[in-house]
């Protein structure tokens, strides 16, 4: 990828900022990785859950104590990105390791992505472009959306080769290599073409207006053009036709889009994160108003188009959760990239203004290093427990969830997932909502205590939700189904409830339980006369 290709009329004469420089670019792309280098699991909160299904697909053939618990189907739909990478590279270095590998890649790949359009839109790279970097480690990505993180990686590399080509003038080549393109990175998952269709429109729109087209003229010529872009409407049909379509549903919830956006950078320190946004914000503000810097009209439209979409998107498409919040760390850093200096600016306060978009972005991606650290080291203080589960173990696992949630949440609720990874193990927090995943349970006997979100448990119960207190989860779970209970930073609980669970490991309030009386305790026969 060529970040730094020959620059547009007007800017061969200029001589290169520090920040324009190939090689400076490439170390800023390679630091984009630097805090997922140290975790060996990262620290993402649906991953591991995710980890435990890549487990399933690829070993269910061959293993008797997955065959008791899971399905796996093979479908046709657009979230399967790191499902099908993990195939050829678990042969090649482990599922562990091909997981890390294959994350460790997609901040990277954002980030390189990013440059690549400011640099066609620009000619060259603005000294405010850096302000975007932290975007590629946002929420949805410490979320967990894996597959989604990955196409939104892939669809700013292809608006990038989009604007390029027509730059160029290749609309032909553009045209053709578009209709794979678009399909892979629907495959990879949906909202990645969305994306870069949202971002193609808003920019062929432009360019069309800028030839001389009025506006429904350009609109018209521009949707041509997209048709490249069209054939996964196929895929789409044939996956929503299918038995894995997937509700769609909760629209224009404003509450949570406004919530969504303070929790743009969210990671673990509040006022960090807060503070972090709010320098962008401020920001956006002053290039609205200022006399040194001004908005691509390109990458404006598409930012208006986004802004459009995040309105509109409901929480759930597809049977996907957020989506509408998935959009916004995405939003932003197009919004950063769409700023530049006007001409008349000179460089020394064009390097004035990159080091401190640098700063920024260098303090950002020291809090996330450290953040994900202490991460790691929870996980691996939790993940002891599993020397002790056998394999092919039926686990129940109970992971305690604060209610209100914090800001700093514990990353928790899918690690039990990994019991199925490293020891083959029954886990009850996999998805069993149609659309999302391919991977169904099949264990009646451990009643509702088999799937997402039977594994998170409360010291109270919380409004406007579903999950059980521990002390109910103690009570109700059916003895019979399970052969350990682990419970990883449970809130406070009766001791009386653990009667018949022998103790096998603890570290602080974490603790493992082999069942050795399958009757209820006496505490729950009472509850249930």
């Amino acid at each position: 990828m060529d970040l730094l290709h020959s620059p547009p009329p007007g800017h061969a004469e200029q001589p290169l900022g520090f920040w324009q420089h190939r090689a400076f670019l490439a170390a800023v792309v390679l630091l984009a990785a630097v805090p997922l280098l140290w975790p060996d699991v990262p620290p993402l909160t649906d991953l591991p859950g995710h980890m435990g299904r890549y487990r399933v697909q690829l070993d269910l053939d061959q293993s008797p104590a997955l065959q008791q618990y899971y399905r796996f189907e093979w479908a046709l739909i657009g979230n399967l990105g790191i499902d099908l990478l993990v195939v050829p590279l678990s042969k090649l270095f482990g599922l562990e390791l091909a997981v890390k590998l294959i994350v460790l890649s997609i901040p990277p790949l954002t980030v390189a992505g990013i440059l690549w359009v400011a640099r066609e839109v620009h000619g060259r790279i603005p000294p405010t472009a850096f302000f975007a970097v932290p975007f590629a480690y946002g929420y949805p990505f410490i979320f967990g959306f894996a597959n989604f993180a990955l196409s939104m990686a892939f669809a700013f590399l292809a608006f990038g080769l989009w604007l390029r080509l027509a730059r160029l003038g290749r609309l032909k080549l553009r045209a053709a290599l578009f209709v794979p393109i678009s399909m892979l990175i629907w495959l990879t998952h949906t909202f990645g073409w969305g994306m870069l269709g949202v971002m193609a429109f808003s920019a062929e729109l432009v360019r069309q207006y800028d030839r001389g087209n009025n506006l429904i003229a350009a609109g018209w010529r521009s949707a041509l053009h997209c048709v490249a872009l069209a054939p996964p409407i196929l895929l789409m049909l044939a996956w929503r036709s299918g038995h894995v379509g997937g509700q769609t549903t909760d629209w224009l919830n404003w509450k949570a889009k406004l919530y969504w956006i303070m929790l743009a950078l969210r990671d673990r320190w509040m006022l960090f994160d807060l503070f972090s946004l709010a320098i962008v914000l401020l920001l956006l503000v002053r290039a609205l108003r200022s006399s040194r810097i001004e908005f691509s009209r390109n990458l404006a439209a598409s930012v208006l188009f986004l802004a459009v979409v995040f309105v509109l998107l409901p929480r759930i498409i597809f049977g996907s959760a957020y989506g509408d919040m998935r959009l916004v760390p995405y939003f932003f850093a197009v919004a950063v990239i769409a700023i530049r200096m006007r001409e008349r600016v000179d460089r020394q306060a064009g390097a004035g203004i990159a080091m401190l978009a640098l700063a920024f972005m260098t303090i950002r991606l020291a809090g996330t290093t450290v953040s994900f650290w202490l991460y790691d080291r929870s996980y691996d203080h939790e993940l002891a427990a599993l020397d002790h589960v056998p394999r092919g173990a039926r686990l129940l696992s109970l992971v305690g969830r604060s209610c209100p949630e914090t800001w700093a949440t514990s990353r928790l609720e899918h690690l039990p997932a990994l019991a199925i990874v490293r020891r083959e193990a029954f886990s009850n927090d996999q998805w069993a909502m149609a659309g999302a995943q391919l991977l169904s349970v099949v264990y009646p006997e451990g009643g509702r205590f088999v799937e997402d979100p039977s594994q998170i448990v409360t010291a109270h119960k919380c409004p406007r939700e579903q999950w059980l207190t521990l002390e109910q989860s103690l009570r109700r779970f059916p003895r019979d189904a399970f052969d350990y209970v682990w419970l990883i930073d449970p809130p406070p609980y009766d001791p009386t409830l653990a009667a018949g669970l022998e103790e096998v490991w603890r570290s602080g309030a974490s603790v493992l339980y082999r069942v050795v009386d399958r009757s209820p305790p006496a505490a729950a026969r009472e509850e249930s006369e």
